[in-house]
């Protein structure tokens, strides 16, 4: 009867202060390394991305999104007007749809 006292006090003490730190240990761990695989590179390919649009002017040359080549003709806030193709056809293209600059005017 008493060992079965004994057994039942010791399945009721609370887990020390201790061995609960080490039951989270391993969730921060994956926490960290998503972050510095995932969130991190994200992070700096968004803000590169960001700077690129800002700098871009009149006279570079792009690719966007979907794989067109064209030339800015015009910057506005939030938008470009294209030149693509060779007779001239001029579109208005979202800053978010530059995917990378071909050629600045400056390098011309």
């Amino acid at each position: 009867m008493t060992k079965m006292l004994l057994v039942l006090a010791q399945a009721q003490t609370a887990p020390s202060g201790s061995s609960a730190l080490m039951q989270l240990l391993p969730l921060v761990l994956m926490f960290a390394a998503m972050y510095f695989l995932l969130i991190a590179p994200q992070r700096k390919k968004q803000k590169e991305h960001e700077k690129m649009l800002a700098a871009l002017k009149s006279g570079d040359e792009i690719i966007t999104t979907g794989g067109i080549y064209g030339t800015i003709t015009s910057v506005k806030d939030d938008r470009f007007t294209v030149r693509i193709g060779d007779n001239n056809a001029k579109v208005e293209l979202g800053k978010g749809f530059v995917h990378a600059v071909v050629k600045r005017s400056d390098a011309a």
